[in-house]
């Protein structure tokens, strides 16, 4: 199919100082990629825990950062930080009122340090200054507002210790030296562990309590639940904790568990799905409420100031609201509305009066735009699994129930957008991949394949040994089923994704190469063996359970279902266009991932485009290299089945991207990267847009 240029050139129109550029023969207008993937305005709000302040992620000079606001005057927020690199991802206030705490790694390598920033002097201090360590914030406490609880693998690299670090000085001290060899612990409101999690060689796992003589086994449970089975906190008293439990059941349950006398009481549980959100009390930590996620997300009260909340917050916001951020005294709370079809939105919530105050639109420009709905849908799998999916179709398409149905008028060509993890889901609300596609004209599909967590054990289990199995059947059934309901055109399906994601493209286009028209593989591991052989050191906690679940390089059997599962054995079976993105540093799935299967079709003459980005780990976070990709991914899967798609114009700014192969499959990369070639910022820094080599 030919590309349509005209309609990107026909003018633009601006929308609340976005831009949405219009297109021609009355199609909707193209929303441009940096509206829907570049830095937001403002995002991920956060109340100090005595109320006299929000805090919020904006760019500074193009780079995400934290900004401070006294409560009630947004206008006048100033930036606290000064970050240049990556942006700021997360942060937490610290329960002194006074200090920002948030978390940097170095070019995606995901070895954390934690920053405190005094919000009142601007200082700034590194808590964690230690090269090659991974830091995480295990917790904070109202009982000790001086101090964080942070672990930190400095010792051993496989395993993580306990410290207390003040938040002024960062003055550390070990609390508890890991000796046990502990995947992780849960603190009191005193910031003492209490309980903590050890794996056991088969898979499964086993809670700890702290007694007077030390840590002493409780409770111990199979590898069957070791997915669905979740400590959550010590409740005020030190005497109980709440888990997240599938124990005895399918479908994990909020349950209270006695630390004296191991006596189990549930909470709340549904037979629908998991348990997946609870609300807790800021000083107390006993649950108020709880969510659970079938189709969407539902909340269920526990006390009766909590029903009156979830009744105010449904009337005034709809049923598609999450609360990120309370005060202390729990009197105001921060309310994230997250709907596919309008702007992400932060709003306040008064508890004392019920009062609902917006406090800002994550992404403005994107008002006006011609969002679509998204449609959960149940899809049956060929052996009697429910495979929750979303479906968005493209504005014109025709779509009954004005456009909320899920049949077009006729057949689309459609993007298989399958998630990561796998041991995770998609769900239901604003997906800014959903739009794009849709946008471009393509319906988009997301699946629930078996695996993914939030439908019960006996669901995720099903996924033990079947990557490229009945993991990857559930894909194509669901194909099948977009096929047979007129929402897709046979052949032109493409398969698209990240991690497990980026496999299953993978997958796709050496298992079963008829089946799809083009992959996209972002981040994704070729060979199950090597991936499993150069796994992280903190992750040895989980590499028993991920073995057994993947298949063990460890046994001559595992060993061959690994190799019978890895696409880099059947690469001469690819024929379809490929497009593998990868970030040098990730510390998930190596380069090595990316480069050993591009080797591979180097050799055998297989055409594919792979584009490097030297300082990005698994995924992209700067926004230069995410609007690079998606430019580069847009034009590849329009060439490949036929959508619109935005000209790469100035996408590249500011990237590191660097082509390695292919650049002449996508339309228009080659004159892009000849124009940044030329550019005064690449002829000051050459090395830039050389084309690296694959290590």
């Amino acid at each position: 199919m030919s590309v349509r240029w005209p309609f990107a050139l026909a003018g633009a129109l601006i929308i609340n100082g976005g831009m949405v550029v219009a297109a021609t023969n009355h199609e909707a207008p193209l929303i441009q990629r940096s509206a829907l993937f570049g830095n937001p305005i403002r995002a991920q709000a956060r109340l100090s825990p005595d109320g006299r302040y929000v805090s919020f992620l904006a760019p500074r000079d193009g780079v995400l950062n934290v900004w401070l606001a006294p409560f009630g005057k947004l206008g006048e927020a100033k930036s606290l930080t000064n970050d240049r690199k990556r942006g700021i991802r997360q942060h937490y206030w610290a329960e002194d009122a006074r200090h920002i705490l948030f978390l940097q790694d170095e070019g995606g390598d995901e070895n954390w340090r934690v920053y405190s920033v005094d919000v009142e002097t601007g200082r700034q201090i590194d808590l964690t200054p230690l090269e090659k360590v991974r830091a995480e914030i295990v917790g904070l406490s109202h009982q000790r507002p001086d101090v964080a609880l942070i672990s930190l693998n400095d010792r051993k690299p496989e395993w993580h210790d306990l410290y207390e670090v003040d938040v002024t000085t960062g003055t550390r001290r070990l609390v508890e030296r890991n000796d046990q060899e502990f995947a992780g612990y849960l603190e009191d409101l005193q910031l003492r562990p209490r309980v903590a999690v050890k794996t056991l060689a088969d898979g499964g796992g086993e809670l700890y309590r702290r007694t007077d003589q030390g840590w002493e086994s409780f409770l111990q449970y199979g590898q069957s639940d070791s997915l669905t089975m979740r400590p959550l906190v010590i409740e005020e008293g030190g005497n109980t904790a709440l888990l997240l439990s599938s124990v005895g059941r399918d479908k994990a349950a909020l349950v209270r568990v006695d630390l004296g006398t191991g006596k189990q009481t549930v909470v709340g549980q549904s037979d629908k799905a998991d348990v997946s959100d609870v609300w807790l009390d800021p000083r107390t930590r006993t649950p108020q409420a709880y969510g659970v996620e079938y189709l969407t997300e539902e909340f269920e009260p526990l006390t009766p100031a909590a029903a009156k909340d979830i009744a105010h917050l449904k009337a005034a916001l709809g049923p598609q609201f999450q609360v990120l951020s309370r005060t202390n005294d729990d009197s105001k709370w921060v309310v994230v509305v997250d709907d596919p079809v309008h702007v992400i939105a932060s709003y306040l919530y008064d508890r004392t009066n019920g009062k609902v105050t917006k406090l800002f639109d994550h992404r403005p420009e994107l008002a006006g735009a011609p969002l679509r709905p998204m449609k959960p849908i149940e899809i049956r799998a060929r052996d009697g699994f429910t495979l929750v999916s979303y479906l968005t179709l493209p504005p014109g398409s025709g779509a009954d129930d004005g456009g909320a149905g899920r049949r077009p008028a006729k057949p689309l060509p459609m993007v298989l957008d399958v998630h990561g993890g796998p041991w995770a889901r998609d769900s239901y609300g604003f997906n800014a991949e959903h739009q794009w596609f849709a946008n471009r004209g393509y319906a988009v599909l997301s699946v629930n394949y078996r695996g993914s967590t939030g439908f019960g054990k006996n669901f995720i289990n099903a996924g033990d040994h079947e990557w490229a199995g009945s993991m990857h059947n559930d894909l194509l059934d669901a194909v099948d089923w977009a096929v047979q309901e007129k929402i897709a055109i046979a052949d032109k399906v493409a398969i698209y994704g990240g991690s497990y994601g980026g496999y299953a493209a993978l997958v796709g286009l050496t298992f079963t190469p008829e089946r799809f028209a083009c992959g996209v593989d972002i981040v994704g591991p070729s060979n199950l063996a090597t991936l499993i052989g150069s796994i992280p050191p903190y992750w040895k906690s989980f590499l028993e359970d991920m073995t057994r679940r993947i298949g063990d390089p460890r046994t001559e059997e595992g060993r061959k279902l690994l190799e019978a599962r890895s696409p880099l054995t059947f690469v001469e079976r690819i024929s379809k266009p490929l497009l593998i993105a990868q970030g040098a540093n990730d510390p998930r799935v190596k380069q090595a991932e990316a480069d050993q299967i591009v080797a591979a079709m180097k050799k055998k003459q297989l055409p594919v485009t792979y584009v490097l980005f030297p300082d990005e780990g698994h995924g992209f976070a700067r926004p230069q290299n995410r609007l690079a990709f998606y430019a580069i991914g847009e034009g590849f899967l329009s060439k490949c089945i036929g959508g619109r798609y935005e000209p790469i114009g100035n996408d590249f700014d500011g990237s590191s991207l660097t082509v390695l192969q292919g650049a002449d499959v996508v339309p228009g990369l080659p004159e892009a990267l000849a124009r940044l070639a030329a550019s005064p910022a690449a002829r000051a820094n050459p090395e830039s847009v050389e084309p690296a080599k694959p290590r």
